[in-house]
């Protein structure tokens, strides 16, 4: 499998011969408003156009309609007959943009031999989940592949600590900037990442996404890189991919 990271939470993958997309955030640097004052979002441009993000996608991935996760110019942009995947509740929305093949993820579905299966996520806890809404994580399973358990907008919490023990997969994508709303933390910081490392398997690798493109972020990639060393998780362990990286990775 080919992972490519473009910025935040959008990822380009390659995947039993099929390119799934997945939260595009398309949006042009500081063309969005600032969630804390500090800057216009997103912070920095995308790597690369956006004719090349799309280029060969057959299916894209939703994991929830916070604008940095599927913005107005990929509504714009993408194709309107490309199948979308999204958590139960968002379809309407979705639909309503003009795409035409739009599928809420109840509990597993198959595409082209991909099993997808919907996890639970927490944008959040306590009151702060109210105002963040409804979250979901993906896993995602081929034959040949390695298994993928992308934990999206979510602290760490039970269930996403139960899910890494029940489906044991072989990489983990977690959302780690630390962001906060209020003063509550609404997705991964440093802390919850390296303790995610520390709860897969011994061959399972962490992939750190969702980082340094955001104004409420709290936490660099250096941040992270700094704990991990200093928790022995190694870099081959715990990847931190730049925007515009690309992992290659096969099954173990």
């Amino acid at each position: 499998m080919k992972l490519q990271l473009f910025r935040n939470a959008t990822l380009k993958l390659d995947y039993a011969d099929h390119t799934l997309l997945i939260d595009p955030y398309l949006a042009p640097k500081h063309s969005l408003p600032s969630f804390t004052g500090r800057s216009p979002n997103p912070m920095v441009e995308l790597p690369v156009d956006i004719e090349k993000i799309l280029e060969g996608v057959e299916l894209v991935i939703v994991s929830h309609l916070h604008e940095d996760h599927f913005d107005s110019v990929a509504k714009a942009r993408l194709r309107k007959d490309l199948p979308i995947f999204c958590q139960p509740g968002d379809e309407d929305e979705i639909r309503g943009a003009g795409f035409l093949d739009v599928t809420p993820l109840e509990d597993h579905a198959t595409w082209n031999g991909i099993t997808l299966t919907r996890q639970e996520g927490s944008h959040g806890l306590g009151p702060v989940v109210d105002l963040m809404g409804s979250v979901m994580g993906v896993s995602i399973e081929a034959q040949d592949e390695p298994s993928i358990y992308w934990a999206g907008d979510t602290v760490l919490y039970p269930p996403v600590a139960e899910t890494i023990r029940k489906t044991a997969p072989d990489i983990i994508i977690t959302h780690s900037c630390g962001a906060r709303w209020d003063g509550d933390l609404i997705v991964m910081d440093a802390e919850e990442t390296v303790a995610v490392c520390e709860a897969s398997t011994t061959a399972a690798i962490v992939i750190a996404t969702h980082m340094e493109a955001l104004d409420h972020a709290t936490i660099t990639r250096q941040d992270l890189r700094q704990l991990a060393d200093a928790r022995g998780i190694s870099m081959e362990k715990l990847r931190i991919p730049a925007d515009g990286d690309v992992l290659v990775l096969n099954r173990a």
